[in-house]
């Protein structure tokens, strides 16, 4: 079996899409399935190319037993022929994906992460938490646990 790709992308990949890199690990080692699975994130920002996510976001993640060691990336138009999947966490993010798909098959790869979420918490995208205190990171790593369990489940159908 080929092993499932998989790229999750948010703004300044430094939050959301870092932090679901490593849920998504975690969950896929727990079942037994990191073996299968290749899995990064990227930002559509290339502002904080090489930085390791926000320091509030690696401290919500520790409490919950992460480990956030990603170093922030660009997205590449490459990246849509290195990944099965490419997952954006808002309608912004997922715009500016459509924008550089290199083509209609491409295109076809991207997905919304809040599609995966069924709870939704109120939001049909994944808030980013830059701006707001230790809340709205608990709320999205909330929101990344579940999206990614069922990301896992959907994968392995």
């Amino acid at each position: 079996m080929d092993k499932q790709k998989i790229l999750f992308v948010c703004l300044g990949n430094i939050c959301r899409s870092s932090a679901a890199d490593e849920i998504l690990r975690q969950q896929a080692t727990e079942r037994g399935l990191g073996d299968t699975m290749t899995i990064d994130s990227a930002g559509t920002y290339g502002g904080h190319a090489g930085e390791l996510p926000d320091p509030r976001m690696r401290a919500a993640g520790k409490k919950r037993g992460y480990n956030f060691t990603h170093r922030s990336r660009r997205v590449r138009s490459e990246d849509f022929d290195r990944f099965d999947l490419l997952l954006a966490m808002d309608d912004s993010v997922y715009e500016s994906l459509s924008r550089l798909a290199p083509s209609v098959e491409a295109l076809q790869k991207l997905e919304r992460m809040a599609d995966y979420i069924p709870t939704h918490f109120g939001y049909d995208y994944v808030p980013d938490p830059y701006y707001e205190g230790a809340d709205g990171f608990e709320l999205v790593l909330d929101m990344l646990e579940e999206g990614c369990a069922v990301l896992l489940d959907r994968l392995t159908k």
